[in-house]
């Protein structure tokens, strides 16, 4: 099962601690060695690097790990390959442009038989299901959406409704940013954290690392971090219900009622830093 990590906050961040936890996936606490990627928008652009090396052999991970690249949006993926060889190209998250924006996705799942028709406006570099998928859900929101973006409340219940039809293909968990929304698609497991005041101590799963979050934190700060599984042992992590799809903005999901399950041990919190 590939990994996915993602970031949404007031404020810009770094997520040089989750990243930490997250990198160790890639070949050191499990087998996922097939490439990884990550994605960090800085206004309108975006920063994204991309490795077909396991996160624990990569340079390139070990800079992401240790230089705190701030953003209000992240994006992260740990490859195991399903479809498509190792490589560059078959590597999360992947990039578009639409409405005049940068789209980061990433995909953790296997779809079976998806094979939409692309009228030329986006088409798949790679051999992945998770780039189809990618393509399709752009392809379509240009297409109904011919006159550029809609309402977010209308473009949230389409790419719910797309999430849905794309998801009887198989297992879809997938992370979607358009740089101000961070969207998180559960299938099967997806599990998320917000991080407000007041602020403690979290330690790692995944590492044998812990932050004192009071000391780099403001009373104003916010991030809500989403993982495949929890990224801490000590913080009330939540399971995203099967078949939701969560808008974030601003680190709080904005279509999400019950925020009293939560999946871990006992309650705290923390923001991210290095």
């Amino acid at each position: 099962m590939c990994q996915l990590l993602g970031m949404n906050c007031n404020t810009p961040t770094d997520i040089c601690f989750s990243f930490t936890g997250f990198q160790a996936r890639g070949g050191l606490t499990d087998q996922h060695r097939d490439g990884w990627g990550i994605a960090f928008y800085d206004g309108c652009g975006v920063r994204v690097f991309l490795d077909a090396q396991a996160t624990v052999d990569s340079p390139i991970a070990a800079l992401v790990r240790s230089y705190p690249i701030r953003s209000k949006n992240v994006i992260a993926h740990i490859r195991k390959a399903t479809r498509g060889a190792i490589g560059l190209e078959n590597t999360h998250p992947f990039q578009r442009e639409l409405w005049g924006r940068y789209w980061i996705f990433a995909h953790n799942g296997h779809l079976r038989d998806l094979t939409p028709r692309f009228d030329g406006s986006y088409q798949p570099v790679g051999a992945t299901d998770s780039e189809r998928a990618f393509c399709h859900i752009l392809q379509t929101l240009r297409a109904r959406f011919p006159g550029g973006e809609p309402p977010s409340d209308a473009l949230y219940e389409t790419l719910r409704a797309l999430a849905a039809e794309i998801g009887t293909h198989g297992e879809f968990n997938f992370l979607l940013s358009d740089g101000r929304r961070l969207y998180a698609h559960c299938a099967s497991r997806l599990t998320f954290i917000v991080r407000q005041a007041p602020f403690g101590v979290a330690h790692l799963k995944d590492q044998d690392l812990s932050v004192d979050f009071k000391e780099v934190t403001t009373p104003h700060d916010r991030v809500a971090i989403i993982a495949t599984t929890p990224l801490t042992d000590d913080e009330p992590w939540q399971s995203v219900p099967r078949g939701t799809l969560l808008a974030f903005k601003d680190g709080m999901p904005e279509h999400f009622e019950d925020m009293s399950t939560g999946v871990g041990c006992e309650p705290g919190a923390s923001l991210e830093a290095a």
